[in-house]
């Protein structure tokens, strides 16, 4: 596999041939937030709070770290004043939905999100498909799972998939990170319906 050379916030980088800015950017320490993105998950590009400025053949345009491959001579700037504004304005309608998230929280403090500056949304989840995701892609089992759409969007666990696989499980609870993932699994009677029953104690 060859080596790509590129430049992240001023820095020389080497970066193997397939890698995303996100990889090579980790690699040298820099780094770039992200919400959605996990190693053993395909690319998502949901929150899009890793949105970094690249620019290629002259020409500069916005783009999420963790989907846009390294390419030779490329340059990357990942806390210009237009990304800052972009992540802050983001947080802060993540955090409409939930602003006691302790890693909005620390994200927020960082990037000088204003937690009220949008009204509370009655929804928990961030959409981040991180719970659904990994349920699919790593277990095979699709326990868990969106249902509808647009803002009312929602994660809901399919009972009769859940109350069989979710209560051994419960891989993908430490991924939320609004911490959601665990009410709604409450909520859906998963818990419920997997305790044994009094003739099984």
């Amino acid at each position: 596999m060859g080596v790509v050379n590129l430049t992240i916030d001023d820095l020389e980088v080497k970066a193997e041939e397939g890698m995303t800015v996100l990889e090579a950017a980790q690699s040298v320490g820099i780094d770039i937030p992200t919400l959605c993105h996990h190693d053993k998950l395909q690319t998502y590009t949901a929150c899009r709070i890793c949105m970094v400025e690249v620019e290629a053949r002259g020409r500069i345009k916005l783009d999420t770290a963790c989907s846009s491959p390294v390419r030779e001579n490329m340059v990357v700037k990942t806390r210009t004043e237009r990304i800052m504004r972009i992540r802050k304005t983001l947080l802060e309608l993540m955090l409409a939905h939930a602003p006691d998230s302790r890693d909005l929280q620390d994200y927020a403090n960082e990037y000088g999100a204003d937690r009220k500056r949008f009204e509370k949304m009655s929804s928990f989840c961030i959409h981040c498909g991180l719970c659904v995701r990994y349920c699919a892609e790593v277990k095979k089992k699709s326990a868990v799972v969106f249902v509808g759409s647009g803002v009312s969007r929602e994660i809901s666990f399919v009972p009769e998939v859940a109350s069989k696989e979710c209560w051994n499980c419960k891989e993908c609870f430490e991924l939320c990170p609004t911490e959601a993932l665990q009410a709604a699994y409450v909520l859906s009677g998963a818990l419920i319906t997997s305790l044994p029953t009094l003739a099984e104690v």
